[in-house]
């Protein structure tokens, strides 16, 4: 079959907007994952809310201890964003090709999705897990990618593996809503290329609303899931006298379960949930923005290195 120029152009345009939306909102990410870790009864939370964490930057003045972790941030998300946009575009043509279909429906566009999210986590989890870690340590306190990596055991590079192929669900209503959304806005708009030389493109404006949206009804439904991986990642506090044997087991599901039920209850598992929408939403609809106007350019690019190879190619066999 040979290389999907088509894929390997949604993959290269999905990282790059990836890479820029998550540098824009870092700082922003770095607050929320900072007081969804937070635990504890109401007296006892360090931050109240999202302005806490900017406040406590500013008075340590630890203003750029917001962007720790910023590159391993970055490497996770262009490693997580390619391989997702590489797998679902893939996973989407041979199932077009296979079953002979000329439109994907909503069931197995999920099924699709939950697929190329699940090989997103298994690639990626140590990184995740290391910029979690990164961003919840102690201002000015934060570690190397390597270090953070090698600091406990290889499994704990893993933490929070199962929550990650459970959160597969998130990406996979996401993209189908923005997915089924696009194709009915441009059947409206009328909007049909004649050749199949370059991919549909949505404005700017319509990509940006449709991402918010769609990103919008994802993290609602899959927020308990969302804060929970937060607190299996998050750095353990230098201060706080945790023992090992205590460490590990809130790196399980159902301790940090039971760890939010006892201190803050049913409401505890949405706290932070105006933050996450807030960042989330703006990065993913950032991101396919971004996705959808630079496309077309990468499939004019990938075209024009094609010609090249083949060019250069015949030229040396000729010689």
């Amino acid at each position: 079959m040979g290389v999907d120029l088509e894929s390997l152009s949604e993959a290269t345009s999905g990282a790059i907007g990836s890479l820029l939306s998550t540098t824009i909102l870092y700082p922003l990410d770095t607050c929320k994952t900072r007081y969804q870790a937070d635990v504890g009864a109401h007296g006892q939370q360090k931050y109240r809310n999202l302005l806490d964490v900017f406040q406590e930057a500013i008075s340590t003045r630890q203003v750029l201890s917001l962007y720790q972790g910023l590159g391993t941030k970055n490497l996770q998300s262009f490693i997580a964003q390619f391989v997702y946009f590489y797998g679902y575009s893939y996973f989407k043509r041979l199932y077009l090709e296979r079953s002979g279909a000329k439109r994907i429906g909503t069931k197995a566009n999920l099924v699709l999705a939950a697929a190329a999210g699940a090989c997103t986590a298994l690639v990626t989890q140590p990184l995740d897990t290391a910029s979690s870690r990164m961003q919840t340590s102690a201002f000015g306190k934060s570690k190397g990618l390597w270090k953070t990596l090698t600091e406990g055991t290889w499994s704990d590079a893993f933490d929070g593996l199962g929550t990650s192929l459970l959160l597969t669900s998130n990406p996979a209503i996401q993209y189908t809503v923005f997915d089924q959304l696009k194709q009915r806005l441009l059947k409206g708009n009328g909007n049909k290329a004649g050749n199949s030389s370059s991919p549909e493109a949505l404005s700017a404006f319509s990509a940006f609303l449709l991402g918010a949206i769609s990103k919008s009804i994802a993290t609602f439904m899959t927020y308990p899931a969302i804060r929970c991986k937060v607190m299996i990642q998050a750095a353990d506090s230098d201060d706080d006298g945790t023992k090992k044997g205590q460490r590990k087991s809130k790196k399980t599901l159902p301790g940090v379960v039971y760890a939010i039920w006892r201190s803050e209850g049913v409401p505890g598992f949405f706290k932070g949930l105006h933050a996450q929408i807030l960042k989330t939403v703006l990065s993913s609809a950032l991101l396919l923005m971004i996705k959808e106007k630079i496309s077309a350019t990468t499939w004019v690019l990938i075209l024009a290195i094609r010609r090249y190879l083949l060019l250069t190619r015949g030229r040396l066999k000729s010689a």
